[in-house]
């Protein structure tokens, strides 16, 4: 039987996860990360799940049906026919079984952890709590057990580098520094007598490209994110804009080399993927998805009352 290559399979998954996770906040790490420093700097967004959906909606989804087909013409797979793929799934959806209790207990636990984040400001419940509802009624369950837990060594690493990176933040913005330091930029800009929107454009671009220099989406988000947000307001972005932007472009250049975010280099590390090739289309894909979030996102977020 023929089967697709799995290199362009796998490109195609890389370039689309930063869309996809721009999508939702929930959707990476970093994203909640983003909102917490922002809320450091004073940028308040309300009802953060809904709003961040409503931004990122029409922009992101324009991206997830582009990407494929640009890929397709620029990275196509060795073999286009498939006619068994079809019988081969089915056979492997008979072999897996019917859905098990845990697996619909899992699904139940899901929905309703994620209806709690949406609607968290409206009924009082925090994301936190949100999070140790569902994690503690798959416990008492039993769909999961502690050991389970104590193995998701990525998960602690998540939150120890968390609670380090806010708290460098917050202290960086009470000492003064994040404030200096976008004050200085804030002036350069205004030297060159750039209105806010040419100011937005060359920090967003910067802030993106700056990832070149940075293993991982935690991290420059960490390092900069504060920084940038400040240098935005500084110059007279609207505050709400700033942050959502910064936020979207952190999940969108996580495919821009094969070191990063964590899933690049899952996907690189596969073996599937030359070197070359894994640049080549990142940095191609940056401009698309610049160009995608650019012309949409003017037209989007004037709509929905951002700027």
């Amino acid at each position: 039987m023929s089967v697709i290559p799995k290199a362009s399979l796998f490109c195609n998954v890389e370039q689309c996860a930063g869309s996809s996770s721009s999508l939702f906040l929930t959707a990476s790490a970093q994203n909640l990360l983003c909102f917490k420093l922002a809320e450091e700097l004073g940028v308040i967004i309300p009802n953060p799940w809904i709003s961040w959906l409503k931004a990122a909606s029409l922009p992101a989804l324009i991206s997830l049906l582009v990407t494929p087909f640009v890929l397709y013409k620029l990275y196509p797979p060795e073999t286009k026919d498939t006619p068994d793929a079809p019988a081969v799934a089915a056979k492997k959806l008979e072999t897996m079984g019917p859905v098990s209790k845990n697996e619909w207990t899992m699904v139940a636990t899901m929905l309703l952890a994620v209806s709690l984040w949406v609607f968290g400001d409206a009924i009082g419940i925090p994301s936190v709590v949100a999070a140790m509802i569902g994690l503690s009624i798959l416990l008492l369950l039993g769909v999961l057990d502690w050991d389970d837990c104590l193995s998701e060594k990525s998960a602690w690493n998540t939150l120890a580098w968390f609670a380090v990176l806010v708290g460098m933040a917050g202290q960086l913005t009470n000492l003064g520094v994040i404030s200096w330091m976008s004050g200085c930029v804030a002036r350069n800009l205004q030297s060159l007598s750039l209105s806010w929107p040419a100011a937005f454009g060359v920090l967003q671009a910067s802030y993106f490209f700056i990832h070149y220099l940075f293993a991982g989406q935690v991290g420059h988000v960490g390092a900069l994110y504060s920084a940038f947000l400040a240098m935005h307001l500084a110059a007279g972005v609207p505050a709400t804009l700033a942050a959502l932007a910064l936020a979207y472009n952190t999940n969108l250049f996580g495919a821009l080399t094969h070191y990063s975010s964590g899933q690049s280099a899952v996907y690189y590390g596969a073996g599937y993927m030359d070197l070359p090739d894994v640049f080549k289309l990142g940095f191609v894909m940056a401009l698309l998805n610049a160009i995608i979030w650019g012309v949409t996102g003017t037209f989007w977020w004037k709509f929905l009352g951002l700027y």
